[in-house]
């Protein structure tokens, strides 16, 4: 009977010193993205425009019913990231610009179901070109759109997708970064 109660003082004080620890649940996490360093290429001779794309991404054809013949997709692959290009020949005609153009806000604005804020901001490049660019928050489809054109010959369209179902707060570093390669093409944009 004395080792009994021995034991169960032991067992008493063993419980009363482990109930002491407070137990926190870890914290939710995301998975660590690693982003590659910047680097460019330029657009192969075969465009009525040039700029540099990223090296980190595919130039794939556009997939498309409506495609058009200077249609294509920035793939990245590792980021399951897609920027489509779409192209549209002007040839001076004023009502193809009013329509192209309204064509981009119409796009842009379809996310504001989803959308908590479509922020439009102009830029205007160091050779002087000039481009619309709207910045969408939430979970929206496209985070990332722009426009640009010389109003008279070429009227060119961008728009960054992903290839995934995760939410946009966990993708606001690979947004970041496609959104640089974004505006990096836009500065480097040249019409031929």
């Amino acid at each position: 009977m004395k080792y009994f109660s021995v034991l169960v003082c032991v067992l008493l004080f063993v419980t009363l010193l482990s109930c002491e620890q407070n137990y926190y649940p870890k914290p939710v996490g995301f998975n660590r993205i690693d982003l590659p360093p910047h680097e460019y290429a330029q657009l192969p001779d075969s465009f009525p425009y040039s700029f540099e794309y990223s090296k980190h991404a595919k130039i794939l054809p556009d997939s498309s019913y409506i495609r058009e013949r200077y249609w294509f997709a920035l793939f990245y692959p590792e980021l399951v990231a897609e920027v489509h290009v779409t192209y549209k020949p002007l040839y001076g005609n004023r009502d193809s610009l009013r329509t192209n153009i309204d064509d981009a806000y119409k796009l842009t604005a379809k996310h504001q179901v989803k959308a908590s804020s479509i922020e439009e901001s102009i830029i205007q490049t160091p050779s002087g070109i000039v481009a619309s660019v709207a910045e969408l928050q939430g979970d929206v489809p496209s985070q990332f759109q722009f426009y640009t054109t010389d109003s008279t010959k070429h009227f060119l369209r961008g728009a960054l997708y992903f290839r995934t179902a995760t939410e946009n707060d966990s993708l606001a570093p690979v947004i970041e970064y496609v959104k640089m390669d974004i505006l990096h093409a836009i500065n480097t944009l040249e019409w031929k």
